[in-house]
């Protein structure tokens, strides 16, 4: 298994590298119904729903977004290889 990790002041945002698969896991520190994730290709839009209003993020992906799921705040993004 592989581990890249980006951070520039936002959530950490992992990526992991598995035999068949790639998983891409954030923490953001939210509840998960102020949370919607859509995946477009090798892209996945992030919206998170503040009291100040609604924030966005692009995140690119190492390829299409087989699966896409928000659990406990943590963002889990799973890729075929």
């Amino acid at each position: 298994m592989n581990i890249t990790q980006i951070t520039d002041g936002e959530p950490v945002l992992r990526r992991y590298e598995y035999p068949g698969r790639w998983v891409v896991a954030a923490d953001l520190g939210v509840d998960d119904e102020h949370v919607s994730v859509d995946t477009v290709g090798e892209t996945a839009i992030v919206v998170i729903d503040r009291d100040d209003g609604d924030a966005e993020t692009e995140l690119d992906l190492p390829g299409p977004a087989a699966d896409a799921a928000v659990n406990n705040g943590v963002l889990i993004i799973e890729v075929a290889k």
